[in-house]
């Protein structure tokens, strides 16, 4: 007797006699309609995050495609073409960094270019992400009333860490501007970003999305273990 076949709604759970079936329509950035509506429903039922299911495929839907092809070994694109319907028919799960980490935790894959958050043992949410570029920089801006220069080396180190203090909405650092920042190693942070290419950009800061940034808050408190491994290689 063949399989039930069903489309999975945001949040469902596929039993033994579930099928999830994909639109399988090739959608590019800009697409409407009742596909990419799917697809923004089984990106959030995942933990990646699309933003409002309104069946526009605009820059939030973008990043939760990129995050999601990066998970399933498929390189980034704004496509969503077989091969990405295909994963989303049968995704993998993110490879976890630490095997014997606490329940609650985030892990920042370098290599990759995601970070996964984990409530309870659970994956809660996975997101496309930008590190620090590795370029060292020297930039000259006004801080604290001076005119200072700033250098660094632009890395985000590997290593286990904590998150601590936190700003709500724009924050400005000496170095630019971080939207609702979720500190974890001295000055560097998760935070919200107006570019989070598809390569490491930043200074030093992990940054990501601005939808996901509005919500990260709500989901990470302080004292969270937050691992860092990895390391990304440019092509």
């Amino acid at each position: 007797m063949p399989p039930v076949v069903t489309h999975l709604a945001a949040g469902a759970q596929s039993g033994p006699t579930a099928t999830v079936v994909a639109p399988r329509k090739t959608l590019k950035l800009g697409a409407k309609g009742k596909a990419v509506r799917w697809l923004q429903s089984r990106l959030a039922q995942l933990g990646y995050r699309p933003g409002k299911a309104d069946g526009r495929y605009g820059g939030s839907t973008l990043t939760a495609v990129w995050a999601f092809q990066k998970v399933n070994g498929i390189k980034p694109s704004s496509t969503v073409a077989k091969r990405t319907w295909d994963a989303l028919e049968a995704p993998k799960s993110p490879k976890v960094l630490v095997r014997n980490g606490k329940p609650t935790r985030a892990e920042v894959n370098l290599t990759k270019q995601i970070m996964v958050l984990y409530v309870g043992g659970q994956v809660k949410l996975i997101t496309h992400i930008s590190s620090g570029s590795g370029v060292p920089y020297c930039e000259t801006a006004t801080w604290q009333g001076k005119r200072q220069r700033f250098c660094g080396s632009a890395r985000t180190p590997t290593g286990d860490y904590k998150t601590t203090w936190r700003a709500r909405g724009w924050h400005r650092s000496y170095l630019g501007q971080l939207y609702n920042p979720i500190f974890f190693n001295g000055g560097i942070a998760f935070h919200g970003a107006l570019s989070v290419p598809l390569y490491p950009a930043s200074h030093g800061c992990v940054r990501m999305p601005m939808n996901v940034a509005g919500v990260l808050p709500g989901m990470l408190g302080k004292g969270v273990p937050v691992h860092v491994r990895g390391k990304f290689s440019r092509a």
